[in-house]
């Protein structure tokens, strides 16, 4: 365990972090979920609607530096593939 002042404060602070960063995942994790599962039950509406809430979502979190952006721009672009397909259909 950290003995200096400086080396505890660190601690905290990563603790803080890494406790924010796991709920703004978990947050996408559930946006990627529902859109999922609408475009699954063919429900083209609620799809639209699910990733026109999961798009922000993703982009908040990869800019607040708890997902790589390059990761969310990937998740975005295969949710909003889902979505595009059941249009066609």
């Amino acid at each position: 365990m950290a003995r200096h002042l400086s080396a505890l404060k660190r601690a905290r602070q990563n603790e803080k972090r890494r406790l924010r960063n796991q709920s703004r995942k978990t947050r996408v994790k559930h946006a990627v979920r529902e859109v999922r599962a609408a475009a699954a039950q063919k429900n083209l509406e609620a799809a639209e609607t699910a990733l026109k809430k999961a798009v922000p979502t993703i982009a908040r979190v990869a800019g607040k530096g708890a997902l790589h952006w390059r990761s969310a721009a990937r998740k975005i672009s295969r949710l909003t593939r889902i979505v595009q397909a059941l249009q066609g259909a």
